[in-house]
């Protein structure tokens, strides 16, 4: 008889964990329409190379995709600032500093711990955007339609169908691979970041803000998918010139030919490897 899979760590699991080892922690921090476990094939890379990989969830995240599309209404709600004092106090319990990587939503989650000092080393990629950066384009607009459409979406969660999916995420992939990704990966996502985001430069009171300015932010690398519909080259250009702003060290990468599932389809390892070269030379 064959046993049932273990539930995935839990965040304070996972802490415990990586101060037991002493190593140098990575924080993964995924975004919307996805879940922990997009990491998982990351985290096994770091580990290999010597790092604590912590990836915890977004508050009330399920443990799989079967459960997420089971019980959507556990997404709405959720905001930027809300999930970000959340990754926050996880960071706070850790005993060393750490990296940390973030994707879409994820990535802009990461810029906001590092602006409060509390990142040794961040990789956004494929971030979504934060107060001040000015760029819309026409297919990011797109890409948010399913949620912006209809501003009932703010307080809820929605799911994205797959050909929504295929736009959004793996245009920049075959067929059958873009079926593949959205049948393992694809929930539903909180509404509420997606207007946080759309309004930021309206809003002086956003918490989709980054402090990019403050001298403790840690080197940082902004990249992202040439063929990328949801955070388009010219948003993670923005990002990127503002985030020279600051003092520390700051690099932008563009991965050729790639759309926003470059984590998880199947050139995630390149885009794994450049992340923790980057990380590498100052998280040692």
């Amino acid at each position: 008889m064959s046993s049932s899979p273990q539930p995935p760590a839990t965040a304070e699991e996972q802490v415990d964990r990586a101060n037991a080892s002493g190593l140098t922690p990575v924080v993964f921090i995924h975004g919307l329409w996805l879940l922990p476990s997009s990491w998982d094939r990351w985290a096994a890379v770091f580990a290999d190379a010597g790092y604590a990989p912590v990836a915890p969830g977004w508050p009330d995240d399920p443990d799989t995709v079967e459960e997420a599309n089971a019980h959507p209404e556990v997404f709405a709600g959720k905001t930027v600032g809300q999930v970000a004092d959340h990754y926050a106090a996880i960071i706070g319990k850790l005993d060393r500093k750490p990296a940390v990587v973030g994707h879409s939503f994820g990535g802009l989650l990461a810029q906001i711990v590092a602006g409060r000092g509390l990142s040794a080393a961040t990789v956004a990629i494929d971030a979504a955007p934060f107060r001040g950066v000015l760029p819309l384009p026409v297919s990011a607009l797109r890409a948010a339609a399913p949620v912006l459409g209809n501003p009932l979406n703010h307080h809820r969660a929605v799911p994205l169908t797959y050909d929504q999916f295929r736009f959004a995420f793996t245009n920049a992939v075959d067929e059958d691979e873009a079926r593949a990704l959205y049948e393992e990966f694809a929930v539903p996502a909180s509404g509420a970041p997606l207007f946080q985001a759309a309004t930021a430069n309206l809003n002086p009171w956003t918490e989709a803000k980054a402090d990019y300015r403050n001298p403790g932010r840690g080197p940082m690398l902004v990249m992202s998918g040439e063929k990328n519909n949801t955070a388009p080259p010219a948003i993670t250009g923005a990002i990127f010139r503002k985030q020279q702003k600051n003092p520390g060290h700051t690099e932008a990468v563009t991965m050729p030919d790639r759309g926003h599932s470059l984590v998880i389809d199947h050139g995630w390892r390149e885009v794994c490897d450049v992340s923790l070269a980057f990380v590498r030379r100052w998280a040692p």
